[in-house]
């Protein structure tokens, strides 16, 4: 989460039900508006924010993981975006790198998205902070003055998804400031749902961020909040909390929560509203979260690798701008046992503080099947040079031959980002996320960024080639009267306007 009020400001805002195409960002083409970057976060580690996974043994052995998240402070970066991995370590951006849920209440962003599954598997919930810093908030307003409300999506599927709904949680704590980066976990103590967050609010002559929770059976209604966490000392708050379950109760505990308050303070307990023995926290890693110094990050993250003792804890590496970092560990008793890995990749977007839900089979199907994170591979052979091929190197676009490494030379034909109804978009295998745009009528290999702009610029109508009927051309979605085509082996977005126009802005598809 980003940083406010001594590095505690956390954010969440919710994304309602609509499915977006991804878009992307500026260029210096044309009179448009500015290119608004996208971003949104990700998912919290189901396994702390819906039912435990000891309960989940009702459910089929897990396969897969969704992370939900947001991705900055962008035009859409403050919506709902999903990536999914197989491995819990390698991720892909689901919906081509744009947001899956867009929020159209109260501030109409959404931050730091918990992804939460009943017991039974059979019901989930997207819980979100209620914040668009990209609208022109400060964060001394969203810290002081802004939403005690959390956003809430209902799904029977884990792709349909309801209108969202607002849930005032913190409406009744005095001088409440805001309701910031939700968790909810079910507690089978009380067969209930107990959802906690981050308050800025005045106590005993003390103003600072503190953990609050409710109770619920259905996230519209709940209990009066009850403080939850609060760390001794003036100025010193806490936030970002999130807690994850483990079966057997590994390293001598059922429950472990990680939160930010100038440190990663990883503590441990038996009872989610119980005592709680504090472990320490990853200064010997040297990780904080500022006060410590060394790498500053927040958003801790928590997942379980399926099928095995052993636990990641992401952690965002917002100083720096870097994204997620895992460390991982096979007993959480003992933070000495955290070791950090580079054998991990976040996909193409920048994800933000978020969460990740283990998945079965069947959920990781019908989630890949609404969200399809591949396509066919093609290469885009030209009519005129027919041993050349459209290819990236340097971001820069070119048809050659022999193209080395051949998936330069290799893209996924997808829906069209602007329009998915007659048009595509050419997203590169090599870079997932990254997609052949124009910019300044010029080609480059780009990252989505969620934007309308960057959509648009990435999308075009297949039509029959301009010279060569049994070829294709690529007509421009936001310049109908230009087309792809190649000019000193150099890719362009063109006017079409004679025979040698019309051969080069011809090409074939080819697996």
């Amino acid at each position: 989460m980003s940083r406010v009020l001594g590095r505690m400001s956390a954010l969440l805002a919710a994304a309602c039900l609509l499915l977006l195409p991804a878009a992307q960002a500026p260029h210096a083409e044309a009179a448009q508006a500015p290119r608004a970057e996208a971003a949104a976060q990700a998912p919290r580690a189901e396994a702390a924010a819906a039912g435990p996974r000891a309960e989940a043994a009702a459910l089929d052995p897990f396969t897969g993981y969704l992370m939900a998240h947001f991705t900055g402070e962008s035009a859409n970066g403050e919506q709902v975006y999903l990536a999914h991995s197989s491995d819990g370590l390698t991720w892909r951006d689901l919906n081509n790198g744009g947001p899956v849920l867009l929020s159209t209440i109260g501030t109409r962003g959404v931050r730091d998205p918990a992804l939460v599954r009943s017991p039974a598997g059979d019901r989930y919930w997207i819980v979100a902070t209620d914040l668009r810093i990209a609208s022109g908030t400060s964060w001394n307003d969203a810290a002081n003055r802004g939403s005690t409300s959390l956003v809430v999506w209902e799904s029977r599927d884990l792709v349909n998804w309801s209108a969202p709904w607002l849930i005032n949680v913190a409406g009744a704590i005095p001088g409440a400031g805001n309701a910031w980066a939700p968790e909810a976990i079910y507690n089978q103590a009380t067969g209930d749902y107990v959802i906690y967050w981050a308050t800025n609010s005045p106590r005993n002559g003390v103003t600072k961020h503190r953990i609050w929770y409710v109770r619920t059976t259905d996230f519209r209604s709940f209990t009066a909040p009850q403080l939850y966490i609060e760390r001794p000392g003036g100025g010193q708050g806490i936030i970002d909390t999130q807690i994850i379950e483990v079966p057997n109760s590994v390293g001598g505990y059922r429950y472990y929560r990680a939160s930010a308050d100038g440190h990663i303070a990883i503590e441990a307990s038996n009872s989610i509203l119980g005592t709680w023995t504090s472990l320490g926290n990853l200064s010997h890693l040297g990780i904080s979260n500022g006060t410590g110094g060394g790498n500053v990050v927040e958003g801790p993250m928590w997942m379980q690798f399926n099928g095995r003792n052993e636990w990641a804890l992401y952690l965002d590496q917002y100083a720096t701008g870097r994204g997620y970092l895992p460390i991982t560990s096979t007993n959480l008793g003992s933070v000495t046992n955290f070791r950090t890995r580079s054998d991990y990749h976040m996909g193409a977007s920048r994800k933000r503080h978020g969460s990740i839900l283990n998945l079965t089979a069947a959920e990781q199907s019908r989630v890949l099947a609404r969200w399809p994170s591949n396509a066919p591979v093609h290469r885009i052979q030209a009519y005129t040079h027919q041993d050349r091929y459209v290819r990236h190197a340097n971001y820069d676009v070119r048809i050659d031959a022999n193209v080395n490494p051949a998936q330069d030379a290799q893209f996924r034909v997808v829906p069209g980002l602007a329009n998915n109804s007659g048009y595509v978009s050419f997203e590169s295998v090599n870079y997932p996320g990254y997609y052949l745009r124009h910019y300044g009528f010029d080609f480059v290999l780009a990252a989505n960024d969620g934007s309308s702009v960057f959509a648009a610029d990435a999308t075009y109508r297949q039509v029959a080639g301009l010279g060569n009927g049994g070829w294709s051309s690529f007509q421009s979605y936001n310049y109908p009267d230009r087309y792809i085509r190649h000019y000193d082996y150099q890719l362009r977005l063109d006017p079409i306007t004679d025979t040698q126009g019309r051969n080069d802005a011809t090409f074939r598809l080819m697996s």
